[in-house]
């Protein structure tokens, strides 16, 4: 039986940790920043949104590349840009700055993940995909966990360019490990089988993928309304500092990872489907509570229901993915487009949540995102409902998934 191979799994993983805690350090307190700039709301949409944007045109690209070309090259060149682009934060002054430097940022980062998930899928054992995911998935919700805290802390007692080079630091650090650990791409088990991968586009008509698809954007809507605008409703109605801010998002974040390595092991024993539409309704009503909350302990409770709904979803959404990209040999383009997902879900939920604010006022931002939630959990049901209980692994090449496994 397939082995985990543990080295590798353990170089991706504080790859991903440091380079995440990067990004958690700096993201907590963006909003605030353009917002001491003079950004309005549809503008702090757009750094974030500016973000998603150039990932979302790259990540299948990159995503299938790697299917074809290996995955390291793609993560340590992905990684080196973030590190340049991460110390390029301490040159803007302006929002428009901003928006560009996120812009290049996505770029990077489009580069870096659905390879390393696509890498982790193929070192994946036979029926521990959902464990494997989850496990995988704690060195980034561990790292912007941290992130957020010490982000907050490094913000109070020194500065936010110190907070920008922290991120630039720590995604070199992830450089390091990947570029003189992981083997090389000509041993990865992409590159030596030699075999054509499924088009990405031809993905897209699967009924399967399309439902962990609009899940996935859903949820990542749903974030994209969290970061962009809980910071500014914490700062402008309860008069929070910047620590307590960064705790604010952290327990969102810390909450979901802690459920990911149980609830991983629970959806390779589980009906899947089932875990990813529970924690769906559960993502609804936490941020429908943002909207109604009267006090500091209100945010808290949204944010750890938040936490709990994505904890229990994801690592079932994620285990489906692995069993998509193993049946079409395709784990890059599979991962790339969940990646893609990702941030089209980003785009939408902060643009949609900014135009919210601007229009009627800064609560209703956070409502956008649950109806969103709330539409795309009903077609990930439609789309997914004639599926039997089969088998954890495919045996077609191109056959239909078990959503239900």
């Amino acid at each position: 039986m397939k082995k985990l191979n543990k080295k590798i799994f353990s170089i991706l993983f504080f790859s991903i940790f440091g380079t995440v805690t990067g990004v958690g350090i700096v993201v907590p307190l963006l909003p605030v920043y353009a917002h001491d700039l003079g950004a309005s709301g549809l503008y702090i949409g757009l750094i974030f949104g500016s973000f998603s944007l150039s990932r979302s045109f790259l990540l299948p690209y990159f995503g299938r590349y790697s299917d074809k070309k290996g995955r390291k090259p793609f993560i340590v060149a992905g990684l080196c840009g973030y590190t340049l682009v991460s110390l390029a934060f301490i040159l803007a002054n302006n929002v428009e700055s901003l928006i560009g430097i996120r812009f290049v940022q996505g770029i990077t980062s489009a580069m870096i993940m659905p390879a390393v998930q696509a890498y982790v899928g193929d070192i994946t054992p036979p029926g521990r995909e959902g464990f494997t995911m989850g496990l995988f998935n704690m060195s980034m919700f561990l790292g912007l966990s941290i992130g957020p805290l010490i982000g907050g802390e490094i913000r109070d007692q020194f500065s936010l360019d110190t907070s920008f080079a922290s991120m630039g630091i720590l995604a070199f650090a992830g450089f390091l490990l990947s570029s003189f650990l992981l083997p090389p791409a000509r041993s990865e088990s992409v590159v030596s089988r030699g075999t054509n991968p499924t088009e990405w586009k031809r993905l897209l008509y699967d009924s399967d993928m399309a439902g962990l698809f609009l899940f996935r954007l859903a949820y990542a809507a749903c974030i994209g309304v969290i970061w962009s605008f809980l910071p500014v409703l914490g700062d402008l109605e309860f008069s929070l500092s910047s620590s307590s801010i960064g705790i604010l998002v952290t327990l969102g974040i810390f909450s979901s990872g802690l459920l990911h390595v149980p609830m991983g092991f629970l959806a390779d024993r589980i009906n899947r489907k089932m875990m990813v539409v529970t924690g769906g309704l559960i993502i609804s009503y936490a941020i429908f509570s943002f909207q109604w909350a009267d006090s500091f302990n209100d945010l808290v409770v949204a944010s750890v229901l938040f936490g709990f709904g994505g904890g229990i979803s994801m690592p079932a959404l994620m285990a489906l993915s692995v069993l998509k990209g193993n049946s079409t040999e395709a784990m890059g383009s599979v991962m790339g487009l969940l990646a893609m997902a990702h941030s089209l879900g980003m785009l939408t939920g902060s643009l949609l949540a900014g135009l919210m604010m601007d229009v009627f006022q800064l609560r209703r931002a956070f409502p956008s995102g649950g109806a969103i939630m709330i539409i795309c959990v009903g077609l990930f049901i439609v789309l997914s409902y004639h599926k039997k209980v089969t088998p954890a692994r495919a045996d077609s090449r191109t056959g239909p998934l078990d959503l239900e496994g």
